[in-house]
């Protein structure tokens, strides 16, 4: 598309904080005459108003895999999944803590910890906010929860106890959610989310796409999400894992996902967008390019597969002009990784799915020595 002002109007609309309209966003989407390096500047314009070149960096504790009675057909955890993970009860507190102090030492902006299941019960809700206190109080890191389905009460506690955000995705649009999951509904979802929004916790939340989503779907939840006021957006390129039970895939090139990213920046202009699991897979050569529109990424790999090594993301950053929102410097980070070498999947380019191994899923238990 030869007319620039296509591309200026998307931008004087973000910064302005008004929506751009629906045809524009399908365009963007879809039209071959929208040229996607074009609109990909666009998308950094409102990145670098409201980010500049900073990229905080997320690392994922999945505290307890499998044991999830939900039916989600994408999730390798899903109570119908076969998928070959290693299923392992809640991490006790200790290693919970020692991980949290891992994610610190490797320059993370924020530690996430996620739980399997429908949704907390009183007792592990008090547990949560014992395990956030304490990581509080012990490194200057934000921290992020994922725990399922919540109300109110169960936010206020989380609240209380030092909470930044709490992470529930959306994960599509209200009229393509039935054909992912049957056992709790897109309302289910928006409710926690409310109800964390009310307790005055950072809202969390994104999408996965690749789940045979159509180009509306795409729109429909980014307004959504901008509908609902998430302040951190995870935009998760579909891992298909085997097992699974989803049946139904939206093709993914390395320019589509650009343009999804795009799109979801210019919708959400100040959201802190994270470009999130499968950017490995999908965006291939092109994962730097996923820093013009997202200021945030996933370090060492997502809940159970793996990604690209801690040296090599940092390296990216680094290579592309950006620098890192923490209290570690790039370069000191890097130059650590670097001599330190240890037991982790170390991989050149992740080529493939790879589910993660118990040594990348619970650090804190490794033993000495590379098996």
């Amino acid at each position: 598309m030869e007319n620039k002002s296509f591309y200026k109007n998307l931008v004087d609309t973000s910064l302005r904080g008004d929506l751009i309209s629906p045809s524009d966003a399908l365009k963007c989407l879809s039209d071959s005459e929208v040229d996607w390096f074009t609109l990909l500047n666009a998308a950094f314009e409102v990145r670098q108003y409201y980010w500049g070149r900073s990229v905080a960096i997320h690392i994922i504790n999945n505290a307890q895999n499998g044991h999830c009675p939900e039916d989600c057909n994408y999730c390798a955890q899903a109570r119908t999944s076969e998928a070959d993970i290693e299923d392992y009860p809640i991490k006790d507190d200790s290693e919970i803590l020692d991980e949290a102090r891992r994610a610190y030492e490797a320059g993370a902006f924020r530690y996430c910890m996620v739980f399997a299941g429908r949704g907390p019960n009183a007792k592990r809700v008090e547990r949560l906010a014992g395990l956030i206190a304490k990581i509080k109080s012990n490194y200057p890191i934000e921290v992020c929860v994922s725990a399922g389905l919540m109300n109110q009460e169960a936010t206020d506690v989380l609240k209380r106890a030092g909470l930044d955000r709490l992470n529930h995705n959306l994960n599509t649009s209200q009229s393509h959610y039935p054909k992912i999951c049957s056992t709790h509904s897109f309302e289910d979802r928006l409710t926690t989310l409310k109800a964390a929004q009310r307790s005055g916790i950072g809202l969390c939340s994104g999408a996965i796409f690749g789940m045979g989503e159509s180009p509306s779907d795409v729109i429909e939840v980014a307004y959504k999400l901008r509908d609902v006021g998430a302040v951190s957006i995870p935009v998760n390129f579909l891992l298909p894992i085997p097992g699974t039970t989803l049946k139904t895939f939206t093709p993914l090139s390395p320019e589509y996902c650009l343009r999804i990213l795009s799109l979801f920046r210019l919708i959400n202009p100040s959201s802190e967008l994270r470009v999130a699991a499968g950017r490995e897979i999908h965006l291939r050569q092109l994962q730097a390019f996923s820093l013009f529109p997202a200021n945030s990424l996933f370090m060492e790999g997502y809940l159970n597969t793996t990604g690209n090594s801690a040296v090599q993301t940092l390296q990216m950053i680094k290579d592309a002009g950006f620098s890192i929102d923490s209290t570690h410097e790039l370069d000191d980070l890097l130059g650590r990784l670097e001599r330190d070498a240890d037991c982790r999947t170390q991989t050149s380019q992740v080529e493939g799915v790879i589910l993660k191994q118990l040594r990348d899923l619970r650090p804190s238990k490794r033993v000495s020595g590379c098996s």
